[in-house]
């Protein structure tokens, strides 16, 4: 390069950063919206060398976005819902950045989405031909403020990464001032939730029902923004935090109040002006309180005298209220005590003899078995368990009481003999089952309510020696899907299953034993593809994850609702998707391959070993194969191992010897194309065990996937009814990992250990 050619990109260089800087300038200068979206665009058009260019700009009422242009010397307006059916709003609505080299490619367009389109009415109307289309959201961190569009390059050639970094730059300082310009017009008459519309998180009409259904119900704001609206509760938090000028504080169920505040506060007293101390930090008390501006509350908050000074956090009514019965130990009944007191009540009757298994009382007032079933409950639910069981031994033996925990049953405690009998009762009474039967298996469900929202316990009891009966509970805590980014999915992965969850039909199956993830995984699969636009019904038993935007159904099999029925009534229902708990019979199999052939999106699960397996498992159920090869998506087989505790997990290198286990495991050769070589450099993560982990050295658990795609090859192989071995091998070669496979990479990347892999995968 000669001396000329590199002045030539040096002064080319800092004229497009003068142009750039003066952009900027001129956005932060403008009066309002229209003047940015009206003025700013010839210096824009300039800067990025396009023909054509469109500034649109969120309506916080209706949640569309719009621009204005001018029309002689009128000005005139645009608007476009935030939907799929045009590239501005599939931008608004989903936050992704479009290039695109023909508009009238609509293999390319539709490449982003089946449902997407480009308008060409404004083409033939105009004559005008569209051709290159750079298309950018306008963020304020997260939040859209409005949409970016260019059209044709003026050198009739595609928009390059540096044209597209140039309009994201753009599009970012546009962002800022777009915020900026809300922020201003809200100014005059502060809202203590008024950054929630300035980020477009609600609608002003919807924040002014909002506040309408709180009056009309004697409910906190807030409470009604969370829990009808959805907003994000740390959302609502930041923006009372911003009106007040503090930050905030928010209950996540393990927080306690000092001792010494406990000892010498009185729980009625907190509760009553809604203050909260939460810790002292250099002689200074940092305390919650609902309104920080109340100067009554603050004063008596002061006069406590826990500290010289006081610091004020922000926070809801309810995670107050919550926080306290907590730190002084005060259940959902009002009364106080933990498990280890309760017990101490119980086995005062001990000294009157052990009592006959025909006299223990089955119709059980006792306060303490009541009080002692609601802890457990609350504390299985507090350690994150997925399910109690209470396992009597005899009239002469305590009974045991067990948490499983990721997996593992831990013992949690152990009930008085002469009590064992009575927490079983209480616990069927609970389920509103019949506490004369203890020959037979029973069922049933327990709503239980708690102050920081409800849970559903589904119970089953069973017969065991001795005249016992063995209670196992299986907690139904209601949750929100976990992002499909989240998951813990490989690269390969997680860019294929979006791609399967994104037809627009055919079936995907996810499969596993019991236990394994696959509802989690089918809902953030859901979640990924939940828009507006596709009606998604999902038939479910028992639902254990909501999701606004879903319709959710609850089968009963006791009374002829089963998965087959909801499946034939969801396809009278005009759907999208369809997502079933599980394909447990011919039946069931059958309609979700017809439904997947009649242009559905179908979702469910198995209880197969591997993907591969899946296969033969429904061609022996009697689906027809050539139907089923059609309808075939893929098939993801899961497990789900313990992770290392991040608190306690200790890093340490290992031998030649367990490095070469699991380069046999995984395959030689397989594993030769990772590129991942025995370095003194290689380090893994080992169970050590500490407080945050119950001295089991695991904490929480991840997934581990084998994702089997239908390919055309896949495909003729079901149509012959190939061996597992055969689509395996099939499989493979169109780049599968196996279970196996999948674990020892999470291991290698210090998610988890060789011996929990091991533990779930058949090799």
């Amino acid at each position: 390069m000669t001396a000329n050619t590199q002045g030539a990109d040096l002064h080319k260089a800092l004229e497009y950063k003068a142009k750039l800087t003066e952009i900027i300038n001129l956005i932060h200068q403008a009066h309002d919206t229209s003047d940015i979206i009206v003025n700013v665009r010839p210096k824009i058009l300039d800067l990025l060398e396009a023909e054509r260019i469109t500034i649109y700009a969120v309506d916080g009422r209706n949640q569309q976005v719009y621009s204005q242009y001018k029309e002689g010397d009128e000005l005139k307006e645009i608007r476009v819902p935030r939907t799929t059916a045009s590239l501005v709003g599939f931008v608004a609505l989903t936050g992704q950045t479009l290039n695109i080299h023909d508009a009238y490619d609509d293999k390319e367009v539709k490449a982003y989405h089946p449902r997407l389109s480009f308008d060409r009415s404004w083409d033939e109307k105009t004559g005008f031909r569209t051709k290159q289309i750079l298309t950018a959201p306008i963020l304020y961190e997260k939040y859209l403020m409005g949409v970016l569009q260019l059209i044709n390059h003026k050198e009739d050639k595609p928009f390059s990464d540096v044209d597209a970094d140039a309009g994201r730059e753009v599009a970012k300082t546009l962002g800022i001032a777009f915020y900026n310009r809300r922020r201003m017009k809200t100014r005059s008459s502060p809202n203590k939730f008024g950054q929630l519309i300035d980020k477009g998180l609600i609608a002003e009409k919807a924040f002014e029902d909002a506040v309408s259904y709180a009056r009309m119900n004697n409910l906190p704001v807030a409470e009604v923004l969370i829990d009808k609206y959805r907003v994000a509760k740390e959302e609502v938090l930041k923006s009372l935090g911003t009106f007040y000028h503090t930050e905030y504080f928010s209950f996540d169920g393990t927080q306690r109040m000092p001792e010494e505040f406990c000892d010498r506060l009185k729980h009625d007293f907190l509760q009553n002006i809604l203050a909260a101390p939460l810790s002292v930090d250099d002689n200074t008390v940092n305390v919650a309180i609902e309104d920080p501006s109340d100067l009554a509350k603050v004063d008596s908050v002061r006069v406590m005298q826990l500290a010289t000074k006081q610091k004020f956090f922000v926070a809801l009514r309810k995670d107050i209220v919550e926080y306290l019965n907590y730190s002084y130990g005060i259940s959902e009944d009002g009364t106080t005590g933990d498990v280890s007191d309760i017990l101490g009540e119980l086995s005062v009757d001990d000294d009157a003899g052990i009592v006959e298994e025909e006299t223990e009382s089955v119709e059980n007032n006792d306060s303490a078995v009541v009080r002692l079933a609601n802890q457990v409950i609350l504390d299985a639910y507090q350690k994150g368990a997925s399910d109690i069981h209470v396992e009597p031994y005899g009239p002469k033996a305590p009974a045991r009481i067990r948490f499983r925990i990721d997996g593992v049953c831990h013992v949690y405690q152990e009930v008085p003999p002469s009590h064992r009998a009575a927490l079983v009762s209480r616990l069927k009474i609970m389920a509103q089952l019949d506490i004369s039967e203890r020959r037979l298996p029973q069922d049933g469900k327990i709503k239980f309510r708690m102050k920081k929202g409800n849970i559903e316990l589904r119970v089953a009891t069973i017969p065991t020696t001795g005249g016992e009966e063995d209670v196992v509970m299986r907690i139904l805590a209601a949750s929100k899907p976990i992002p499909l980014d989240d998951m813990g999915f490989t690269e390969r992965n997680l860019t294929v299953l979006k791609e399967l969850v994104s037809k627009p039909y055919g079936i995907l199956l996810c499969v596993g034993p019991t236990g394994s993830g696959k509802t989690t995984t089918l809902h953030s699969a859901l979640g990924h593809i939940n828009t507006p636009e596709r009606k998604i019904w999902t038939a479910e038993d028992p639902v254990e994850i909501t999701q606004p935007g879903l319709r959710q159904v609850q089968t009963k099999a006791k009374i002829g609702f089963d998965f087959s029925r909801a499946m034939r009534a969801f396809l009278r229902a005009d759907p999208d998707v369809i997502m079933v708990g599980e394909m447990r019979d011919q039946e069931t199999a059958e309609i979700g391959v017809e439904a997947s052939l009649t242009g559905h999106l179908v979702l469910s699960t198995l209880h197969t070993n591997s993907a591969p397996e899946t296969i033969t498992r429904l061609l022996e159920m009697g689906i027809e194969a050539f139907n089923f090869a059609d309808a075939l998506l893929g098939v993801l087989a899961q497990r789900l191992v313990r992770r290392v505790c991040k608190s306690c997990g200790e890093t340490y290198h290992p031998s030649q010897e367990e490095f070469q286990s699991m380069v046999g495991h995984y395959g030689e050769e397989e594993f030769a194309k990772t590129g991942i070589q025995y370095t003194d450099d290689l380090m893994l993560k080992k169970a050590i065990g500490c407080p945050e982990c119950a001295g089991t050295g695991y904490r929480g658990r991840m997934g581990l996937h084998e994702l089997m795609v239908g390919t055309d090859e896949i495909k003729r192989l079901v149509q012959k009814q190939a061996t597992v071995a055969e689509i395996r091998a099939q499989a493979l070669a169109d780049g599968m990992t196996t279970l196996m496979q999948d674990g020892i990479l999470k291991v290698l990347a210090g998610g988890t250990d060789f011996a929990q892999v091991r533990a779930v995968c058949i090799k």
